[in-house]
């Protein structure tokens, strides 16, 4: 395989060239923006949740990725683009388990296993209706489930992963209306993919950072390591 051929995936690349997406290319700086709104969040609550601290680096290496793939447009740049994503994707599910569910480690564990065998073997089924973004319908289901759940239960993390949820579902209907759209916005709409999904990130590190462990009191200070 040749990790450096160049990949034309967006309405807005029109050639080789690295800013042939400049839309695409600075829109990554929100993902920027939601990393600095997690760690001031992180710091102004002690600085001591190492899993929500990881996170919020975390997203930030999704920008760099993201940047580096819709300069670059290479193999090798897609996996820079891909991997930090489904890092975050299936390391929030797992801490999701735990920290708003109280569920065990090694149950929460077994459980994303679970979710990222189930994600795999979704995916080709549901490439007819959502093409190359079939892969991120598993983790909006996953946002809408786990924030349903939890309002009905009457715990706050639960509007925020909800609304996550919600504005993910717009993210990724945008992105699925790239190519469809091109002819008629020749700028494409994946910017707004990149836009959005920080937004979600950001929702989401709050909602991690914020929340209280399940089972204590409704009045104490989240406590984390």
């Amino acid at each position: 395989m040749n990790w450096s051929a160049s990949i034309d995936a967006y309405c807005e690349r029109i050639g080789p060239a690295f800013w042939a997406e400049p839309l695409n290319a600075w829109s990554n700086l929100a993902f920027f923006a939601a990393a600095a709104i997690g760690l001031s969040l992180w710091t102004l609550r002690g600085g001591r949740d190492r899993a929500g601290g990881a996170l919020c680096v975390l997203v930030a290496v999704i920008g760099a990725g993201s940047f580096l793939f819709h300069t670059f447009a290479t193999r090798w740049a897609s996996l820079a683009d891909v991997l930090p994503i489904a890092v975050f994707i299936y390391g929030y599910f797992a801490l999701a388990l735990v920290r708003f569910f109280g569920l065990a480690v090694p149950a929460a564990g077994l459980a994303t296993l679970c979710f990222l065998a189930a994600s795999f073997f979704a995916e080709p089924m549901l490439d007819p209706l959502f093409g190359s973004s079939a892969g991120y319908v598993p983790a909006l289901l996953a946002m809408l489930a786990i924030g349903g759940i939890l309002v009905s239960q009457d715990r706050e993390p639960g509007r925020l992963v909800l609304a996550a949820g919600g504005t993910f579902l717009v993210s990724l209907t945008l992105r699925t209306l790239d190519g469809p759209l091109c002819e008629s916005w020749p700028y494409g709409t994946h910017f707004f993919w990149h836009v959005l999904n920080a937004t979600t990130l950001a929702l989401l590190l709050v909602a991690a950072i914020d929340a209280r462990p399940a089972g204590s009191r409704s009045g104490s200070t989240p406590q984390h390591r």
